[in-house]
């Protein structure tokens, strides 16, 4: 029997190499900023360096990022930072007055931009291997393409101008998604400014990395998935190497080290973190693993 958790059902007609990822990586919103802000208002970065975002839920401002063009940012417009750089949002037009930041009953009649940000986490270390796959910051405007976006910030809308228990969770949870359906958009969008996550829109390369999310742990060699990808030898190679600038072998142990890492913060030993992913020795996997992580397995065990 498998007991590796992490492996897909062998008889389920869907593969989601993504959302294996984001289960992995295990993240989670903290938001920082939920209000309109009124006056002659100006906010900055909240931390630079951490994963954060911006979505405009009333009214309008602009966007200012260090040598780049400012950007109109419309209601419902959201805006990615994978690592927060310095930036600034203002109102489009200077208004009167102290910046203020009031709830949206408080401020019903008065003029002002809603503003909702909020911190992504990541309980994985990992996490910083899909971040480098993305750009210094990316918008996702409110357009009729986007019918997930409007879904959602209808939903803020509502939460911010109705007091109601547990909103503060929903809101939340909301901004989970919002940051999910983010990071598809994007990828769907530049396919081919997306680095190693590339690999998971083309349909040919997908079938070999369905083999390697399905079982870590097999000696898989550059023929075998090759096949599976039904292409040569050669093709194979060059094509994973051109989408994603990494080589199969690569993909392969960087999957089985996010697995690793997984295995062992939830409490299984290094000699079982080791054997459910295909390692015969612990030396050669705590080597493989610290190369990776620049910690050693023993203290990711130990929760250090």
């Amino acid at each position: 029997m498998n007991d590796n958790k992490y492996a897909l059902n062998a008889k389920s007609s869907e593969f989601d190499a993504l959302s294996e990822i984001l289960s992995l990586l295990e993240l989670d919103v903290d938001i920082y900023h939920n209000a309109k802000v009124c006056g002659n208002w100006r906010i900055d970065e909240h931390l630079l360096g951490a994963t954060c975002f911006h979505i405009v839920t009333l009214g309008s401002c602009q966007l200012y990022v260090p040598d780049h063009e400012p950007v109109e940012l419309q209601c419902g417009d959201l805006v990615i930072f994978p690592r927060e750089t310095t930036h600034h949002m203002l109102p489009i037009e200077s208004q009167e007055g102290k910046q203020q930041h009031l709830s949206f009953t408080q401020a019903e009649l008065i003029t002002g931009t809603g503003l909702l940000c909020g911190e992504v986490r990541f309980q994985h270390k990992g996490s910083h291997y899909l971040l480098d796959a993305l750009p210094a910051f990316f918008i996702i405007q409110n357009t009729r393409n986007n019918h997930w976006l409007s879904a959602l910030l209808k939903m803020i809308v509502y939460e911010n101008t109705h007091s109601q228990p547990a909103s503060k969770s929903i809101i939340n949870r909301l901004s989970e998604l919002l940051f999910t359906y983010a990071l598809r958009q994007y990828l769907e969008d530049k396919p081919d400014e997306s680095g190693i996550l590339a690999v998971y829109g083309d349909t040919r390369l997908l079938k070999a990395i369905r083999c390697i999310h399905q079982a870590p742990q097999q000696n898989w060699t550059l023929e075998y998935l090759a096949k599976e990808a039904g292409l040569s030898r050669t093709v194979f190679a060059e094509t994973f190497k051109t989408i994603s600038g990494w080589t199969p072998g690569q993909y392969l142990i960087w999957w089985r080290m996010q697995l690793a890492w997984s295995l062992l913060n939830k409490g299984e030993s290094v000699s079982q973190a080791a054997e459910r992913i295909g390692y015969k020795s612990e030396s050669a996997f705590s080597r493989a693993f610290s190369k990776m992580f620049s910690v050693s397995a023993g203290k990711v065990r130990r929760g250090l």
